[in-house]
């Protein structure tokens, strides 16, 4: 990890810690000695980060230089809070920590008086259990990571009837319906578009066939069918 990478990670973990964090807390969140977390602080502040604290004390994040000030109205911090609640609450744990993660960058470039509105939102999610909970999430990171790279998968998939087969995909989206996960992807098998239940898979494993740059087009397209499948029902 480079010098300025560093300092980007410190802030975000400065961000994300309970405040005042102590320098052996950052020291071990950032897995470096104590004395290059004070010489970071440091750095961080003669380029404009407004950190109070010192050593022995700990440190809090008061203003990060490093992003511009965000001018969002009650309404929008309301819904902005109400939309990143809902995916804490899905059961995916990649998400989760994101969406914690978009709260305490969002929280760090507002003036003081929203960002208590932020942290005190009137709109709440509640939920008795999490609607993804049951999925196995290290195959829907996989077929994710897929997406992003716009990389062919190879799976195993279990449909309505139990039947079992092996297939090549090429994945375009991952779909959240009420209380299931759907991948839209290019079967090579099939040599058409398909409809994959992620609770289904039984295997899905990265390939190193590229189907890049056709993603966007082929999802398009995709979506353009089942909107017209719809509409003539």
């Amino acid at each position: 990890m480079s010098r300025s990478e560093r300092l980007m990670h410190l802030l975000h973990v400065l961000r994300t810690l309970p405040s005042p964090a102590t320098g052996e807390q950052l020291a071990r969140e950032m897995q470096v000695s104590i004395r290059s977390i004070y010489r970071d602080i440091e750095s961080l502040r003669a380029g404009g980060a407004e950190i109070a604290g010192e050593r022995g004390y700990g440190y809090t994040l008061i203003e990060d230089g490093t992003l511009p000030p965000q001018a969002f109205d009650r309404i929008e911090i309301e819904a902005l809070m109400l939309g990143l609640a809902e995916v804490r609450h899905m059961g995916d744990p990649a998400l989760a920590k994101a969406a914690a993660s978009v709260i305490a960058k969002v929280a760090a470039t507002l003036p003081s008086r929203s960002q208590q509105h932020l942290l005190h939102a009137v709109s709440r999610v509640h939920r008795l259990d999490n609607r993804y909970a049951t999925l196995p999430g290290h195959y829907l990171n996989t077929v994710r990571e897929a997406c992003w790279e716009e990389l062919a998968l190879d799976i195993r998939y279990k449909d309505q009837n139990g039947k079992e087969s092996e297939r090549r995909i090429w994945p375009l989206a991952i779909v959240y319906l009420d209380r299931m996960l759907v991948v839209l992807a290019w079967c090579c098998t099939r040599n058409d578009y398909r409809k994959f239940l992620v609770s289904r898979l039984l295997k899905a494993d990265a390939t190193g066939e590229s189907f890049r740059p056709r993603r966007s087009a082929m999802l398009r397209t995709y979506l353009k069918s089942l909107a017209i499948e719809k509409a003539a029902r």
